[in-house]
C-alpha cells in the first residue's frame, strides 16, 4: 500500500500544502492558502518602506484551509483514499523571519496589549529596519569576534536574527521586555502542530540557527553572553531564554496532537519534522547533491549547495553561510542569494510598462517576454544592476539600489525588460563565481521555481550567461516536495534523505548554452562587474567613462550582424 507525506510550504504571500506518494513522488493534491493580513500578506508601514510584517493568524489559518482542502481534492479523485497512510509533515518557512512569544509559546501579539502593534508581529525576512543595527554587529564581531563572521561570508545582514531583536530592543522596549523569548517561525509552526509550543520545549532549527542566528558548537552554540551584552544588556539577558541547541530537519519534533489531528481528519501517529527554510528544503526538492547549484528562483532567490563535512570547506566571503547540517545529515550547507528577482520585474510592469502591451498583469509579461526574446544579447545597449532591494550576495548591503545604464530617446519597454532579466543573470554569475573560485566545484545548476517553470526566455539567458546548462526540476513546487521528503524520513520511512530524493525528485527539462550568446554576455558582464565594483566595494574607485561607449559599441556591432 502507499503511504504519504504532507510539506507545508509558508512564503512571502501566501502557503500551501502539497501531499505527495512517498514511493515515486507523484504529488497527489495541493491547495493555495493567500494570507488574509495587510497587503498581499505582508503589514506594512507607507512611512517606513523598509518595514515589513507579518500576522502569524494567518499561518495557522493557513494550516487547516491547505491541508483540508488539499485532501478533498484528492477524495474527489479517489474516494478510497485512506489518510492513515499520511504518515509525515514536514514545514519550511522564510527566514529569518523572527517573533516574540510568551512563556507558553503565544505570539505578543495575541494578547490584547500588543494586538494592533506591528513590533509584536512576525519580523519578515525582508523587514531591513534594522540595516543600522546589522552594521554596528558587523563592525562589533569584526573587532571582537570575528570568527562570528567568517562563517557567515563576513557580514551580518538586516534580514537576520539578531538585527531584528537588536532593532526591537532600542525601539520598542516595552514590547521587547514583554516577551518571554524569540523563535524563528519554522520552529515555531510545527511546535504549533505537535501540540507544545512552550519554548523550552521546541527543537529548533540548525538551518535558521546556523545560516541567521550566528549558531555554531565551535563556540558552543549562540553568540556567548559578553558579546550580546557589548551590543545591547536586553540581548545577553534574552540569550538564556533562547535555545542552546539546533537540529537537523531529520530529526522529528514531535507527532501530531489530537486536537490537530482532529482539525485536520488524520492520525496522532503523523510525524511532525523539525522545521527549515524554504530554500533549503526547496534545495532538497530539486535533487540537490555534491556539485549541484540549486537557484530557487521567486519574488527573491536562494541558491543552495553542499559540501561534505568531511571535506575541509574555505569560509567563502559574501555567503550568507556555511552550516553543518542545514541543508540535510553529513553536509555543510552554503546559502546565497538575490534580495530581488521577481519583484523587479513585478515593479516594472506594475508601474512602467504602457497598456498597449495587455490591460491585464499577465498580459503585459506575454507580450515583454515575446518581443524580448526576439532580441539578440547587447542588441538593446542597456546594462542594468539588480539591486531595487538591496544586495544580498556578495555584497551584502539593503542599502544598494537599482540602476539602469544606456537608455536612449528611442529605448522600449521590452528593451528594459530584456535588460533586468539580464541584470539577474549577472548577479547570479557573480554569486557562482564567488562559490567556484573558494574550491567549491559547480557541475550543474538546477533551478526551480514558478520563473524556472514559466519564462523560457529567462532560463536561455541565465545559460547563455553563465555558460551552464540550466536543468529546471520535475517538481513546480520544490520547497513543499522538500519539506515532504523531511516528513517522511522523521517518520522513518526512509533510512536517510539521499534515499527519499532518489525515488522523489527529478529533471523536466534542460536549457544549454548559446556559444554565440555567450560570448557578447561576456562583454556585457566585464561592464557589469565594473558598475558591481565601482558603486558596491567601499574603497573602490573604478572609472566608468568608457561603459557607456562601449554599450553603444556592442549594440552597434550586433545590430549590423543581426
Amino acid at each position: 500500500m502507499s503511504k504519504y507525506a504532507i510539506g507545508l510550504d509558508y512564503g512571502t504571500n501566501s502557503c500551501r500544502s502539497l501531499i505527495v506518494d512517498i514511493s515515486n513522488g507523484k504529488e497527489l493534491a495541493s491547495h493555495v492558502f493567500s494570507y488574509p493580513s495587510g497587503e498581499m500578506g505582508v503589514i506594512v508601514d507607507k512611512s517606513n518602506p523598509n518595514l515589513a510584517r507579518q500576522n502569524p493568524a494567518d499561518y495557522i489559518k493557513g494550516i487547516e484551509v491547505t491541508i483540508t482542502e488539499a485532501l478533498k481534492k484528492i477524495k474527489g479523485k479517489d474516494a478510497n483514499f485512506n489518510t492513515d497512510d499520511i504518515v509525515g509533515i514536514g514545514v519550511d518557512t522564510t527566514g529569518s523571519s523572527p517573533m516574540l512569544i510568551d512563556s507558553e509559546g503565544k505570539p505578543l501579539c495575541f494578547s490584547e496589549k500588543f494586538r494592533d502593534n506591528n513590533a509584536a508581529m512576525v519580523w519578515l525576512w525582508k523587514d531591513h529596519t534594522s540595516f543600522k543595527e546589522a552594521e554596528s554587529i558587523t563592525k562589533a564581531a569584526k573587532e571582537l569576534r570575528p570568527e562570528y563572521l567568517a562563517k557567515i561570508g563576513g557580514v551580518y545582514s538586516s534580514e537576520w536574527f539578531w538585527s531584528k531583536l537588536l532593532k526591537c530592543a532600542k525601539d520598542h522596549e516595552d514590547v521587547f521586555d514583554a516577551a518571554d523569548s524569540f523563535i524563528e517561525i519554522c520552529d515555531w509552526i510545527p511546535a504549533v502542530l505537535v501540540g507544545d509550543t512552550k519554548p523550552e520545549n521546541i527543537k529548533r532549527s540548525v538551518c535558521a540557527a546556523g545560516h541567521k542566528a550566528m549558531f555554531s558548537n565551535q563556540w558552543g552554540g549562540l553568540p556567548d553572553e559578553e558579546f550580546l551584552n557589548y551590543l545591547s544588556p536586553k540581548l545577553g539577558e534574552i540569550r538564556n531564554k533562547l535555545f542552546s541547541k539546533s537540529y537537523p530537519s531529520e530529526e522529528k519534533m514531535g507527532n501530531l496532537s489530537a486536537e490537530w489531528a482532529a482539525k485536520l481528519g488524520l492520525s496522532t501517529n503523523v510525524a511532525v519534522a523539525v522545521g527549515a527554510f524554504d530554500a533549503h528544503m526547496g534545495a532538497v526538492g530539486a535533487g540537490v547533491k555534491e556539485g549541484t547549484l540549486v537557484k530557487i528562483l521567486g519574488t527573491s532567490t536562494c541558491d543552495i549547495m553542499i559540501s561534505p563535512n568531511e571535506k575541509k570547506l574555505k569560509d567563502i566571503p559574501g555567503v550568507c553561510g556555511i552550516v553543518d547540517g542545514s541543508v540535510k545529515g553529513g553536509y555543510y550547507g552554503i546559502e546565497a542569494g538575490q534580495s530581488a528577482v521577481g519583484d523587479i520585474f513585478l515593479w516594472f510592469v506594475n508601474n512602467l510598462v504602457p497598456d498597449s502591451y495587455g490591460k491585464t498583469q499577465d498580459e503585459k509579461f506575454e507580450t515583454l517576454e515575446t518581443k524580448a526574446s526576439e532580441l539578440k544579447p547587447g542588441e538593446s545597449g542597456l546594462l542594468a544592476l539588480d539591486w531595487n532591494n538591496g544586495n544580498r550576495t556578495i555584497l551584502v548591503d539593503v542599502r544598494l539600489t537599482g540602476l539602469l545604464l544606456g537608455q536612449t530617446l528611442q529605448t522600449e519597454p521590452h528593451e528594459i525588460y530584456r535588460a533586468l532579466v539580464e541584470a539577474t543573470a549577472f548577479g547570479a554569475l557573480a554569486i557562482i563565481d564567488r562559490i567556484a573560485e573558494n574550491g567549491v566545484p559547480i557541475n550543474e545548476v538546477v533551478n526551480c521555481g514558478g520563473l524556472a517553470i514559466k519564462n523560457s526566455m529567462l532560463m536561455q539567458i541565465y545559460a547563455d550567461i553563465t555558460n551552464r546548462p540550466m536543468k529546471v526540476s520535475a517538481s513546480e513546487q520544490t520547497p513543499a516536495l522538500g519539506a515532504a521528503i523531511f516528513g517522511s524520513v522523521a517518520a522513518g520511512e526512509f533510512n536517510n534523505v539521499e534515499v527519499a530524493q532518489s525515488q522523489m525528485t527529478g529533471i523536466d527539462k534542460s536549457y544549454n548554452p548559446i556559444s554565440e550568446n555567450h560570448i557578447v554576455y561576456k562583454e556585457l558582464y566585464k561592464l557589469y562587474k565594473r558598475l558591481h565594483d565601482g558603486f558596491g566595494v567601499e574603497g573602490n574607485v573604478e572609472n566608468m567613462y568608457n561603459v557607456m561607449k562601449d554599450l553603444l559599441d556592442i549594440r552597434d556591432r550586433v545590430r549590423r550582424d543581426k
